[in-house]
């Protein structure tokens, strides 16, 4: 049966306007879909680091890679995107290194599950700890923060994740009232006075601890210090020495000694790995640093020389080889 028959076209319907239909007939097949190759990148709660970085790299490679669409996902941070990355909910994320050797190793809280699928691509930036209380509140130790409520990030948040390994380490988590809330719904609650404290697991300066410090004098607690008193060197040894310098954030003329985990760009061990080098060659690309560096100040840590900083996991094939053409050398964890 011809097509002008199928769709019963008038005589009076030129040739050209039937071959037009069938143009479009034939253009409804999976065809041309197929030749877009979307993706989905996984990042972090409103306001944080992760979402700036996830939405990046998204933009970024959407943009310049012809046939290719990465979507950026909202997210409750570390955590989920490490668990949406291993069941292929998403391709990429962003994890913090304690979170991906401990989910690899079935270590996680409350969580004996071994996340296999996702593999490391580059160091971004450090996450250190930010814990902010207001400076009227006499509080200058961590603590005497027993019996205070303390915003420690969305539940499943690599923010919530390691303050809890910071308080437990010090006996405290359970003399602490933690409050599963974003960084900027914290922000606010702190200057409501609705909490005590405010923890940040996040790239410095973080927006959120700007908007607590625009708004109120505040004061951040020396958390490297309090950690000595702990375990949590012993217990987690990829957490890191950092200082967050004088006037980094408003009103706060004093150096901050704290502790930071490495956030990483990851990526599903499905991602084929030609694709992952076209990916990284794009984004490590002096036009893609420049713009990553525009989205988000912390990405001046995203550099070549960092770009294995922390990793204690396997790294994604595709990254494997893309950093040796760079002339980095990988160790056997990271192989």
């Amino acid at each position: 049966m011809t097509l002008t028959r199928l769709f019963k076209l008038p005589a009076t319907v030129s040739s050209f306007a039937a071959a037009a239909l069938m143009a479009v007939t034939l253009g409804a097949s999976p065809a041309a879909e197929a030749q877009t190759q979307r993706l989905a990148f996984s990042g972090g709660p409103d306001g944080g680091t992760f979402q700036f970085f996830s939405n990046g790299i998204a933009t970024l490679l959407s943009r310049s890679i012809q046939g290719v669409e990465v979507s950026n996902m909202a997210s409750a941070g570390s955590v989920e995107n490490l668990r949406r990355v291993n069941s292929r909910d998403a391709d990429f994320g962003i994890v913090y290194s304690g979170d991906l050797f401990l989910g690899m190793n079935g270590r996680l809280t409350n969580d004996s599950n071994r996340y296999r699928n996702v593999h490391a691509v580059a160091y971004m930036f450090g996450a250190p700890a930010h814990l902010i209380v207001l400076e009227g509140s006499g509080i200058t130790d961590v603590a005497q923060l027993a019996g205070k409520k303390v915003a420690v990030g969305p539940a499943g948040s690599g923010a919530a994740a390691s303050a809890q390994r910071f308080f437990e380490s010090l006996g405290m988590w359970d003399k602490i009232s933690p409050q599963f809330i974003g960084y900027s719904q914290g922000a606010s609650a702190l200057g409501d006075r609705q909490i005590e404290a405010l923890w940040v697991f996040a790239g410095f300066p973080n927006a959120s601890v700007i908007q607590a410090a625009s708004s109120n004098r505040v004061r951040l607690l020396q958390v490297y210090e309090a950690s000595q008193k702990g375990t949590l060197a012993t217990d987690h040894p990829y957490y890191a020495k950092v200082t967050i310098p004088a006037g980094t954030y408003p009103g706060v003329d004093y150096d901050v000694v704290t502790i930071e985990d490495g956030a990483l760009w990851v990526a599903g061990r499905h991602v084929k790995e030609d694709d992952m080098h076209k990916f990284m060659t794009n984004v490590y690309s002096d036009e893609g640093m420049s713009f990553m560096r525009s989205v988000a100040k912390a990405a001046e840590a995203m550099t070549i020389e960092n770009a294995l900083n922390g990793i204690v996991t396997p790294v994604h094939k595709g990254a494997q080889k893309f950093w040796a053409e760079k002339g980095k050398t990988l160790t056997d964890a990271q192989k």
